[in-house]
């Protein structure tokens, strides 16, 4: 189980309402974020969010609003005397953007960066992995280089039937945890034990997907196939179509369509134009395509199980 968080949920310009794109998903103690737009910090300070959790930054493209606030939340964390590593992904050319900025260099921080830039023609790569998660890149279909990412938990063992164990003679909690392994157990009296018909099958993790900015794409519909958590910009209405494509964003019934397209289970609406005071309209016009549909709304905690 994990939480998302968006911090900006405006696109091109920040408003009184609306700060520019960033979200934060938060597993255990660990913190991502996705995009940095400018504002970034204050929001992470207004949630509560510590800034010194982070794990990993993930820039889907150089457009400012996605990325002007990444010089400055690195450099508050240099203050703050960080010493954790921190991984920092997105499009060749960010390591020297964030470089041109005195007091950024590698060697200028108290923590180790490790960049990980992703060349203009790739395909897929697994950007970030550990034990319980990994994070995936694709590129996406926007007016520059342009990646979403999918956050996906691994698969976790089957429910194991303590009960059952205890009447085969389970008894010690190295059993036990064999038996969550889908090991057999040989006990005192060389009885074997085996997993059969006392663990479950295994249990796929949650997932959330990251779309934006983005036309309505292919790699967004991988990246969302069987999300329990797609956020997806729905920049304009239907009735503003033939600027989104001009502009490489979506509509609000097209992120319903690729929610609806590739079995996501819930969709949150991000990115939206200044133009939309209400995002009801956005919301109305993607539940007709996908119902499970809401507006993200910054700060707020979004839970991701499966």
């Amino acid at each position: 189980m994990f939480e998302v968080i968006p911090l900006g949920v405006g696109s091109a310009v920040p408003t009184r309402t609306r700060h520019l794109a960033a979200t934060l998903l938060r597993r255990d103690g660990k913190m991502v974020l996705f995009d940095c737009g400018e504002g970034t910090q204050l929001q992470l300070v207004r949630g509560g969010l510590t800034r010194g959790t982070l794990s990993a930054i993930c820039i889907t493209h150089l457009h400012g609003d996605h990325v002007f606030g990444l010089p400055g939340l690195v450099t508050t964390l240099a203050l703050l005397e960080r010493t954790d590593p921190l991984l920092i992904v997105g499009p060749t050319g960010l390591r020297e953007m964030l470089h041109a900025m005195p007091g950024i260099r590698t060697d200028g921080l108290p923590f180790e960066v490790t960049y990980r830039e992703l060349a203009d023609g790739f395909e897929h790569e697994v950007v970030y992995e550990d034990e319980h998660v990994t994070i995936e890149a694709r590129p996406i279909e926007h007016r520059v280089f342009c990646a979403g990412f999918r956050y996906q938990e691994r698969t976790r063992p089957g429910s194991l039937d303590g009960e059952g164990a205890r009447a085969a003679g389970i008894t010690e909690g190295w059993q036990f945890e064999a038996l969550k392994r889908r090991e057999a157990v040989t006990l005192d009296d060389g009885t074997l034990v085996s997993p059969d018909g006392l663990v479950g099958p295994e249990r796929p993790g949650a997932a959330f997907a990251y779309v934006l900015d983005t036309v309505p794409c292919e790699g967004g519909r991988l990246l969302a196939r069987d999300a329990d958590l797609l956020l997806h910009e729905a920049t304009f209405t239907d009735e503003h179509a033939a600027r989104a494509a001009e502009v490489g964003h979506s509509t609000a019934r097209q992120a319903a369509q690729v929610a609806r397209d590739a079995g996501a289970k819930r969709l949150l609406l991000t990115h939206f134009s200044a133009r939309y005071a209400d995002t009801g309209l956005l919301v109305d016009e993607a539940r007709q395509v996908f119902p499970v549909t809401e507006a993200a709304e910054e700060l707020a905690r979004y839970e991701v199980r499966r």
